[in-house]
């Protein structure tokens, strides 16, 4: 038994560099005193219970977390043209970093969605999503490990949608240099920190030549920068197959908005699902807001039922961003231990907890 802690661990402590690239911007360390003021959007439907979850870990780590809470509004906001308030807003921007639960947009309402108003309001132009096998979590792939880099502020996400006559729209996809230069920097600046050996460019060029003409030109530009690591271009349904057939193949993904919406869930799914997937939005001047990319479950919520792992992974992306290295390896690990040992389980991973005893297990590994 104890030879076997001491390889989960061994296991555990090399796979701790997924979770968050190495930044420029240096908030913390483990040695502050001083709490560090950090925004929370509990969110909708599981929101509340999942983002209570963190709180307790945090609170069992002694993390030098304060919360400044922001919840989606019942009325529209004009100053943002959505359900988020300006002063949920300005949090993120005075602290620079946020954690996010899922958020729910009612369809056909007019409500301009809140994911879109969160990343255009902050400028939140990469979504990192790393995806890796976790210990003892047994998958149909045992040789998962990824990270999707998606562009997060057009393509067509843009919103920018009309009906031409009766019976006809148009959704029009918009692709810039900047953002796609940007993104793609970011992509080759995550894989050199990380020791990432390949970036892939995700892309279907071939029909939309200029939309997606003009973003691989740009990752090829960055590309040149990069001569250590290995550059391709894949075409988007060539990619999704591959995938599925080895996706061992793969190292760093990088593609425009609508693709990378498409093929981070399905590699979420390579690994058992969006539940334990953890997502950070990279956004200009070093703010970052870390999520849950999940949905927000209106069928089970408040039933303790919802699984906050994803939320909690999220969480140490955070930390890793913020220098909390210590605090960060020490609930990661106890996330891993406790889903590895397999007796507190929640029901999408095949277990009966709740999520206030998985959230307990947890606190117990610490």
């Amino acid at each position: 038994m104890a030879l076997r802690r001491v390889l989960q661990r061994s296991l555990m402590d090399r796979i701790f560099s997924w979770v968050f690239p190495s930044t420029e911007l240096v908030i913390a360390s483990d040695t502050s005193l001083e709490p560090i003021k950090a925004t929370l959007f509990p969110g909708d439907g599981i929101g509340p219970e999942i983002a209570e979850s963190v709180k307790q870990v945090f609170r069992a780590a002694e993390v030098p977390i304060e919360w400044e809470e922001h919840f989606v509004a019942d009325e529209v906001d004009p100053r943002t043209g959505s359900l988020l308030t300006w002063e949920s807003l300005e949090s993120v921007r005075r602290n620079r970093v946020g954690l996010k639960g899922p958020m729910a947009t009612p369809i056909g309402k007019g409500h301009r969605s809140l994911n879109l108003t969160l990343r255009k309001e902050l400028g939140l132009y990469a979504n990192v999503r790393p995806c890796l096998n976790l210990p003892g979590y047994k998958t149909r792939y045992d040789n998962v490990n990824l990270v999707t880099i998606r562009e997060n502020t057009e393509g067509e996400y843009s919103g920018l949608e009309h009906q031409v006559v009766r019976g006809v729209v148009e959704s029009l996809k918009i692709i810039t240099r900047q953002a796609s230069l940007r993104v793609a920097e970011y992509a080759f600046h995550y894989a050199k920190m990380n020791g990432r050996q390949r970036v892939s460019s995700i892309h279907k060029a071939n029909i939309m030549r200029k939309t997606d003409g003009l973003f691989l030109k740009c990752c090829r530009e960055v590309a040149e920068k990069y001569p250590d690591i290995t550059y391709e271009e894949v075409i988007i349904d060539n990619c999704c197959m591959m995938l599925v057939k080895n996706p061992s193949l793969f190292d760093v993904l990088v593609m425009p908005n609508l693709y990378g919406d498409i093929i981070s869930d399905l590699c979420a799914g390579l690994i058992g699902g969006l539940g334990l997937t953890p997502s950070c939005n990279i956004g200009e001047g070093g703010i970052i807001l870390a999520e849950a990319v999940h949905g927000s479950a209106p069928d089970i919520a408040g039933k303790n039922l919802a699984n906050p792992t994803a939320f909690l992974l999220s969480s140490v992306m955070m930390l890793r961003h913020l220098n909390l290295n210590d605090k960060a390896d020490r609930i990661h690990n106890a996330i891993l231990s406790t889903i590895s040992e397999g007796q507190y389980r929640t029901a999408d991973l095949g277990g009966t907890a709740s999520t206030t005893d998985f959230a307990k297990a947890i606190c117990d590994h610490l």
